[in-house]
């Protein structure tokens, strides 16, 4: 995946409608390009115009946009955090109810949470706290599962921890389909979750 200045849209790692009924394809044009094209012009033209900025990978960007003089943080945050919220986002769907096996995640689901099922409870609590637009994300934090959220685009790259899903609750993310039903968006994420990819996520931080 292209990592480093110029920025460029990847493709979606699957068809626009292929998780429809769930997530129409009408939302996932516009979601995918023109939401995230916008924030990645946004970027590549804030790099264009410092260039010392331009041998930062997305990830670095986003670890030390707070040491940037003040008139660059908010701009770089914001977009460096929307280029690689969406993409985590889209990485982490697949067509609905494809088979799939989690078994160390869904583990550690059940020690941390009590089950799948009160994890899925929670977190759903979790996106539907978001006041406004923004997130909410499974991370492993110093070896514990912990459902975080964040604001508009802020991204939650901690120095301890990894991330392992995350739903976006900004409204351009279900309003066509689910109006302002939040909730029902959550519950058809839930059908269309990539938890292999989820998996590959956990497994890959513990065995670091």
């Amino acid at each position: 995946m292209n990592m480093y200045y110029p920025f460029v849209n990847t493709p979606l790692p699957y068809p626009y409608n292929a998780l429809e009924p769930f997530i129409d394809e009408k939302t996932m044009h516009l979601h995918h390009d023109r939401h995230l094209q916008t924030y990645i012009d946004n970027l590549n033209r804030l790099l264009e115009e410092n260039p010392a900025l331009q041998k930062f990978s997305l990830e670095e960007l986003l670890l030390l946009w707070r040491r940037l003089p003040c008139h660059l943080q908010a701009p770089l945050r914001n977009n460096a955090g929307g280029v690689y919220n969406h993409r985590f986002y889209f990485d982490g769907m697949r067509e609905p109810d494809s088979p799939s096996s989690s078994p160390r995640l869904f583990e550690a689901m059940a020690h941390r949470f009590g089950s799948p099922e009160k994890f899925m409870a929670q977190f759903k609590e979790a996106a539907l706290s978001v006041f406004g637009s923004g997130y909410a994300w499974l991370v492993l934090d110093r070896g514990i599962l912990k459902i975080i959220t964040s604001a508009n685009q802020n991204t939650p790259l901690l120095p301890s921890g990894a991330l392992i899903l995350t739903v976006d609750v900004w409204e351009h993310a279900y309003y066509l389909k689910h109006y302002n039903l939040r909730a029902a968006y959550i519950d058809d994420w839930f059908r269309v979750v990539n938890w292999d990819k989820a998996e590959e996520r956990f497994t890959g931080i513990i065995s670091r």
